[in-house]
């Protein structure tokens, strides 16, 4: 137990995705011996309860989702509607703001941790709470959507061009390996200048988030982005925190005996594993095995399967069969991947994805990232193909390349003094913003 324990309030935005972030780091934040008080939409409190590891420490706090026109009743969370309709989501998240006054006001926390409810840090100041925006994603995606040229001096993403994004601010420490494709271009142009709930633009929300908090985090370490960290402190004038990268326990849970039974079929590494998030059916289909092209299952058959709900990641990628990991290079994916001793091949979809690919395959070198069309983002069965026969032969280059990087990040990944360093210095920036 620490010394002085704190009171933290966490309110992520609601994405299963954020959610499980935030869970993770209040696991590990209750571990040193403070207390949080975590809000959730009422009915999903129930899908991360048995994720709570500290439930003397932890405590969810259920939030009532306001309904919004458009929104099917009793959507909650991001998972709840398609993607067209995510921006009404954050609409509702933000008409909660005076609810979440009366709790600031009932529980009086030291410390407000948040992500996209931009109005949180000036509430928080109001009532003397420090605010932290603890981020998602990586310190690098941070800079490209803040600080390429046209951000200097102005704060309107609706003057964004869509090559922005592929041009470093002058003096920043990026190296040419890190840049966006043109159609990747296009995307973060097009969500800059989206309006993402109550009629904000979403560059302005991050801005305004960014602008207004004490503190910044991130799920991140100095062994892996540690320039580009430095640079985004200096730049918004306040401190950042590095949590590391938060890897999880081993689950207790041992594997469904169905997927015992199917990985048991094969050879050690020999098995390609593909989870791109999460995954929602095509228009039209009610599931993703619904969506399947007809005779695909027949002609996979024994030798592949596709499954359109949640699994086990973690204790997948510990199994021996497990030789090859195609990812959508979410941070959370990334990590349990680099902890575990199939290869990585990634294959990004939006936003942050592209920038961790680009670290991972260029700079750090531990992965193969399957090649696109510059202009129309599409990839073939051949690139990949290429890709996974790149990280898995033996006699290629590259691969011996990427197996050793790979073996050695894990190694420092793996090291209980690295994660206990980075959560306990943490907790001690909070500690001290507090004073």
């Amino acid at each position: 137990m620490v010394a002085t324990s704190l009171h933290l309030i966490v309110y992520p935005w609601f994405a299963l995705g954020h959610l499980n972030a935030y869970l993770h780091l209040s696991n590990k934040i209750a571990q040193n011996g403070h207390r949080i008080s975590f809000l959730i939409p009422t009915k999903t409190k129930s899908k991360l309860e048995t994720f709570n590891l500290y439930p003397d420490l932890i405590t969810f706090v259920p939030i009532i989702v306001p309904h919004i026109d458009g929104l099917p009743p009793g959507a909650e969370t991001t998972s709840d509607v398609p993607i067209h309709l995510q921006p009404l989501i954050m609409t509702a998240m933000d008409r909660t703001e005076s609810d979440i006054e009366l709790l600031l006001l009932d529980l009086k926390p030291d410390i407000v941790v948040f992500d996209f409810a931009y109005w949180l840090p000036k509430l928080a100041r109001s009532l003397g709470i420090k605010s932290v925006l603890y981020s998602t994603v990586t310190p690098l995606t941070v800079y490209y959507f803040t600080m390429s040229p046209a951000a200097e001096g102005q704060h309107s993403g609706n003057k964004f061009t869509e090559v922005d994004p592929m041009q470093p601010r002058s003096g920043f420490p990026v190296s040419l390996s890190i840049k966006l494709h043109n159609h990747e271009a296009r995307e973060f142009a097009a969500l800059k200048a989206m309006k993402f709930g109550s009629d904000v633009i979403f560059y302005d929300r991050l801005c305004a988030s960014l602008s207004q908090c004490d503190a910044t985090g991130f799920r991140t370490c100095r062994e892996i982005e540690g320039s580009y960290i430095d640079n985004l402190g200096s730049h918004f004038g306040k401190p950042v925190f590095l949590s590391g990268p938060i890897i999880l326990n081993p689950p207790t849970s041992t594997l469904e005996e169905k997927w015992i039974k199917w990985l048991g079929k094969f050879k050690a590494r020999s098995v390609i594993y593909c989870a791109l998030g999460t995954l929602k059916p095509p228009l039209g289909a009610g599931s993703i095995e619904e969506a399947l092209p007809e005779g695909f299952e027949e002609r996979v058959q024994g030798r592949g399967v596709v499954h359109g709900g949640w699994v086990q990641q973690l204790r997948i990628l510990e199994h021996p069969s497990i030789g090859c990991f195609i990812t959508h290079c979410g941070l959370s994916s990334l990590f349990e991947g680099l902890m575990n001793q199939c290869q990585l091949v990634l294959l990004p979809h939006a936003g942050d994805q592209f920038f961790s690919a680009r670290i991972m395959s260029n700079s750090l070198k531990v992965g193969v990232e399957i090649e696109k069309g510059e202009e129309d983002g599409l990839f073939t069965k051949e690139s990949v193909c290429k890709a996974v026969r790149t990280v898995m032969e033996d006699d290629s280059e590259v691969g011996r390349e990427v197996k050793a990087n790979h073996a050695k990040l894990r190694d420092l990944l793996s090291s209980e003094y690295l994660e206990s360093s980075y959560i306990d210095s943490f907790c001690q920036n909070l500690q001290d913003l507090v004073g």
